[in-house]
């Protein structure tokens, strides 16, 4: 186990369990956190109050509105095989295309939907490491839109992510390997007898439980026997193990030999010593930092495989360390797009983002929400910041604390897009983007900095730099804000002048390390 800190702790520390475990949070969040003491802290965490179901799905997202649509659709492809039977080919052809492009707008928009939503359960929500968890898994257990093409399905995966947020990761293996997201992602669908589809097997093996060097092609190639016969109900959305399309042959699978079908492998996967240290270290990666010391790993792995794969006491274990709060962990984490996004719009006090402007952020930050890359997910750390996405996370820190005051070069960029030759997607969303810088009116500046704050510059400056970095910034770094608001105060320090500060600290290397 690791070292444990004490009960007592810094509003530092706060403030960093809070930015970690969650999406940071506002001057008296952060106070708030702080007067629990660390570990009611850590439990409030990882024993929120706040009901799984807290937030309403999208309409088209419920059990019965997506059980309804499903059914509506293979009533349509029906309808549509019939009346185009005694049509010529290209008759035949123009009706299905006019069809799917129909199938395709309204996937685009719910998409689209998705997104945002999912973005302001994580803005407003009050269990902010079990969001911070459903970003992980997703991560972890990498699905895409782009592939998947059913926004339902990756709904239905993400509160699947929800559920099981902090519980067994052991359970969670053996639910992605019939969830449908995942099927279509990985084609277990296609997989049947004499012909086995390997790349649930292999990535369950190299990216989910135990990581390269730890399997052998054979142990694949056996396993994607096993991983035969699971069938996706387009009517209804479930799963079933169809046992005449299942390999029922015996299988040698890490040295052990059986009849063996896709939970059994799932139980010979975490009975690997390999399987009790990867989650924990992405899990300290995700949390702390990169390349983890062989020893805390060690704890660690010791700790999960006690705790039979609960994640819960992994989390308690991390979050209470001396090591988690040390100073080569605090301020060292280069910030996601998503967690930039969030934290920013939760340290400002806004409660909700402008509508579709979000979304092409995040494309222009490099991190979409339900569209990973690929099977491995998001490159973390540095791979987010380079000379485009950087100059990106000004511009938009320069929209969301000046609204509509002035045009951001974000803006130019979606006006650059509508010049070129794009897709109806891309169009719909640069039109959102368009009607939000119109209206966007930007922060509550009276309640973030009230006027007699703004008398007097350095005190200013200091509540801000404690709003945005919740620690004492360097004497250069400080006199650079103090020098700018002095040179910006006239007879009055208006809105747009705060904006402008804030501009300015939100635009600093500083801020985009956690």
């Amino acid at each position: 186990m690791l070292p444990a800190a004490p009960d007592e702790w810094t509003i530092q520390e706060a403030a960093h369990l809070l930015r970690r475990a969650g999406f940071g949070g506002s001057p008296k969040d952060i106070e708030s956190f702080h007067a629990l003491g660390r570990y009611k802290a850590v439990e409030s965490l990882l024993a929120p109050t706040e009901p799984v179901d807290a937030f309403n799905l999208p309409a088209w997202a419920t059990h019965d509105q997506a059980l309804a649509d499903m059914k509506e659709r293979q009533e349509q492809f029906q309808e549509i095989r019939r009346a185009t039977r005694d049509l010529s080919p290209e008759e035949a052809e123009k009706v299905r295309k006019e069809y799917r492009q129909k199938q395709q707008r309204t996937e685009r928009q719910h998409g689209i939907e998705a997104q945002g939503w999912w973005f302001r359960r994580m803005l407003k929500t009050e269990a902010p490491l079990r969001e911070k968890m459903v970003l992980f898994w997703h991560d972890h257990f990498a699905t895409s839109l782009q592939k998947v093409k059913q926004p339902v399905l990756m709904v239905m995966q993400n509160e699947l992510f929800r559920r099981n947020a902090t519980g067994s990761f052991k359970e969670l293996t053996h639910s992605i390997l019939k969830d449908p997201a995942m099927m279509l992602y990985l084609d277990t669908q296609t997989s049947k007898k004499g012909q086995p589809n390997e790349n649930f097997a292999r990535e369950v093996m190299e990216l989910f439980t135990l990581g390269e060097g730890n399997y052998t092609e054979p142990d694949i190639k056996e396993a994607a026997r096993a991983f035969t016969g699971y069938s996706l109900n387009r009517l209804n959305g479930t799963v079933v193990h169809n046992k005449r399309q299942w390999d029922e042959g015996e299988k040698k699978i890490f040295g052990k030999s059986g009849k063996f079908d896709g939970d059994d492998v799932i139980d010979l996967l975490f009975a690997q010593e390999a399987a009790a240290r990867y989650v924990p270290k992405k899990l300290w990666e995700y949390f702390a930092a990169e390349d983890p010391p062989e020893e805390g790993v060690d704890a660690l792995a010791k700790s999960f495989k006690a705790a039979d794969f609960k994640v819960e006491p992994l989390l308690r274990e991390i979050f209470r360390s001396k090591a988690f709060y040390s100073d080569k962990i605090v301020r060292n984490q280069i910030k996601s797009p998503i967690q930039f996004l969030v934290q920013m719009f939760k340290e400002l006090e806004l409660e909700s983002p402008p509508q579709g402007y979000t979304v092409n952020a995040q494309l222009q930050l490099g991190q979409v929400l339900f569209m990973p890359p690929n099977v491995a997910g998001w490159d973390w750390g540095k791979a987010w910041i380079n000379t485009n996405t950087l100059l990106t996370r000004y511009n938009v820190a320069g929209f969301i604390t000046k609204g509509a005051q002035e045009s951001s070069q974000l803006a130019d960029n979606g006006d650059a897009m509508m010049d070129q030759e794009m897709d109806k997607k891309q169009m719909r969303v640069a039109n959102l983007l368009d009607r939000a810088q119109r209206t966007w009116a930007g922060p509550d500046y009276e309640k973030i900095a009230p006027r007699p704050l703004r008398e007097d510059p350095e005190k200013l400056v200091d509540s801000l730099v404690q709003r945005f970095f919740q620690a004492p910034l360097g004497g250069k770094e400080r006199g650079a804000f103090i020098e700018y608001a002095v040179s910006k105060k006239g007879a009055i320090f208006t809105n747009k002048e705060v904006g402008e500060l804030c501009h300015l600290m939100l635009s600093t290397p500083h801020y985009q390390l956690d």
